[in-house]
């Protein structure tokens, strides 16, 4: 049996844990931090298509028994005049609704459920190098203990360790904003529980989601130069709100007072992505989610996209004859759709993007390419042909 080691326990390697051993292969989860890491990340959306995916992993209830979900989005004007209020993605489907959660308990969510199939995780296993051979690639830990695989998925991120072997030198870099996330209860919800609403201000691009419970989960979008990592662990959430405020009051939306009754924690981050075509594979070595196609968050797709490459990426390893058919094949299927969401995300983050839907982001619908993603995403359809 084909034994795959994934180096991440993320969204995407996680993911690709469970899509593997669906598929009948062995896989092992190797993850750096010594717990789930509950409390990493800020908050995100899961989209239609990678709700589709979850489901295609049968994992739909492990993650719909968290976070909320989102049906529709509305647009406010610089003035907090609604500008336009639509369904978003597959918005009639209860199992296809948008999703808001934290990411921290989607990882944990989705690692729980990879333990309860019995797929091996170790935590505390941080990759210090990897070794390609001819017969099998072996991973290096800094605690001094090895793992050898016919393949070894790097699923570990922005900062990967894997693609410093599959492409050396390769950084992620700057996208042209700031985002910064906060969570309050302090305010008035700004819309219904179902409804994520965005706020195109003249200085900050703006989205508020609220909890069934009335807690306000928001984002901000700053262009400007990027913060030093320095200045982000040395920040406060009064020393971010106080660069937020004067920037949104300059506004008549509630965004200013949402910030202004944000209390607790608040998280900063630089938008970044990975350039275009860098390689994804060498020797037994693949990259998948962030780690190979990472992007500025504006389109909230990242996520979306990593659970789209599991599913992407086991089907073509059970319905190809070899390692090497398979990965192509991947790589074929997966290249053209995540790098357009880099182009998209990242013109979107430096204001160059016009956008073709009302409310001025992707719906999340499957598009493009709607039928062909359906399809590709489906268990049962033979991948060969695709």
């Amino acid at each position: 049996m084909t034994r795959i080691l994934v180096i991440g326990g993320g969204i995407a390697g996680t993911a690709s844990a469970l899509a593997l051993h669906k598929a009948g292969f062995d896989v092992a989860v190797y993850e750096a931090h010594s717990d789930t890491a509950e409390d990493i990340g800020a908050f995100l959306t899961l989209a239609s298509n990678g709700m589709r995916a979850l489901g295609q992993l049968d994992a739909t209830a492990a993650v719909t028994a968290i976070g909320f979900p989102l049906t529709s989005i509305r647009l406010l004007d610089e003035q907090g005049a609604e500008a336009a209020h639509a369904p978003m993605g597959e918005a009639k489907d209860p199992l296809l609704n948008f999703r808001c959660l934290r990411r921290g308990e989607l990882n944990a969510a989705l690692q729980a459920e990879a333990v309860r199939r019995g797929i091996e995780l170790r935590h505390g296993a941080r990759l210090s190098r990897l070794v390609n051979g001819q017969d099998g690639v072996t991973a290096h830990f800094a605690d001094g203990t090895t793992a050898t695989g016919d393949l070894l998925l790097g699923a570990d991120g922005l900062n990967s360790t894997v693609r410093e072997v599959v492409s050396p030198g390769t950084r992620p870099e700057y996208a042209g904003q700031r985002v910064f996330y906060g969570y309050t209860t302090g305010v008035a919800p700004i819309g219904e529980s179902d409804c994520i609403t965005m706020i195109r201000g003249s200085k900050v691009a703006f989205g508020c989601a609220v909890s069934p419970d009335g807690e306000s989960y928001w984002f901000a979008r700053v262009g400007g130069d990027p913060l030093s990592a320095a200045e982000i662990a040395e920040g406060t959430a009064a020393h971010w709100r106080d660069l937020l405020l004067p920037l949104l009051g300059e506004d008549k939306t509630p965004a200013a007072d949402i910030v202004a009754a944000t209390t607790g924690h608040v998280m900063v981050t630089n938008a970044t992505e990975l350039p275009l075509g860098i390689p994804w594979r060498s020797g037994r070595a693949l990259l998948l989610g962030d780690a190979a196609h990472a992007a500025s968050p504006a389109t909230g797709q990242g996520a979306s996209m990593a659970l789209e490459d599991a599913v992407v990426l086991a089907k073509c390893l059970r319905d190809l004859p070899d390692v090497d058919a398979a990965v192509a094949h991947y790589e074929a299927l997966r290249r053209d759709r995540v790098e357009q969401n880099i182009a998209t995300s990242g013109a979107i983050s430096r204001g160059t993007y016009a956008p073709s839907d009302s409310a001025g982001r992707p719906t999340g619908k499957t598009r493009p390419g709607d039928d062909t993603l359906v399809e590709l995403l489906d268990w049962e359809a033979d991948i060969k042909e695709l």
